[in-house]
């Protein structure tokens, strides 16, 4: 059994997730935790939680996205994996955080690297990687067939889709991915987005104006 636990962090309202197994196996994806407050919430629901943290995940490297990378792979020393598409844009995050209000960010290298089709184990479960770019020119997104759940980054949001006015952003490439990766999941498949409430496969095709059967733009 996976679960699936959900923090809202920073002035972009982004979000993080811890994902564990039964053992307390556990990774964190997407870490937006940059103020201390955050940071202690975060450790409070790990460490109440009796888990183990053994893997940090970037769906993409926008920097609302990597903010609490350093702070937590050094506090639970476990290696930081992205897509080799997404080194230049989170190399850029050091240039324009401090424009953002962002002056204490902290850069975390990356120890390794994510593929299309590359199965990532948390104790005894496992998530399928699917490259789903065009919001950011590297982005995955993190599949769970048994749960059928999906950690979906800034891909596919309720009723809506991700931003594709930022560098190395496509928005045809976007919506072809969207349909031709995402939608072909179960139509039960829950999305877990990078902001905003979670939404389903089947809720989407339905309702996008983007990418759903009454699509407008």
């Amino acid at each position: 059994m996976l679960r699936i636990k959900s923090f809202t962090f920073n002035p972009f309202q982004e979000n993080t997730y811890v994902i564990s197994d039964q053992e307390g196996h556990a990774a964190i994806i997407d870490p937006g935790n940059y103020e201390n407050a955050e940071n202690q919430q975060i450790l409070t629901y790990i460490r109440e939680n009796n888990l183990k943290p053994e893997l940090l995940l970037n769906t993409h490297c926008h920097i609302d996205h990597v903010l609490g990378n350093d702070f937590i792979k050094r506090t639970f020393s476990i290696p930081l994996l992205i897509h080799d598409q997404e080194i230049p844009v989170l190399n850029s995050v050091k240039a324009y955080a401090p424009n953002y209000g962002f002056a204490n960010y902290s850069h975390a290298d990356p120890d390794g690297y994510l593929s299309e089709g590359k199965s990532i184990e948390i104790g005894h479960e496992h998530l399928e990687v699917l490259f789903v770019p065009g919001h950011a020119p590297g982005h995955v997104v993190f599949y769970h067939p048994e749960s059928q759940q999906c950690i979906a980054g800034d891909t596919l949001f309720r009723e809506s889709i991700g931003r594709t006015d930022l560098p190395g952003g496509d928005h045809d490439l976007l919506l072809e991915k969207i349909k031709s990766v995402l939608f072909k999941l179960p139509d039960q498949t829950v999305i877990h987005s990078g902001h905003g409430p979670s939404t389903t496969i089947a809720h989407e095709k339905a309702y996008n104006p983007f990418v759903g059967k009454n699509s407008r733009f």
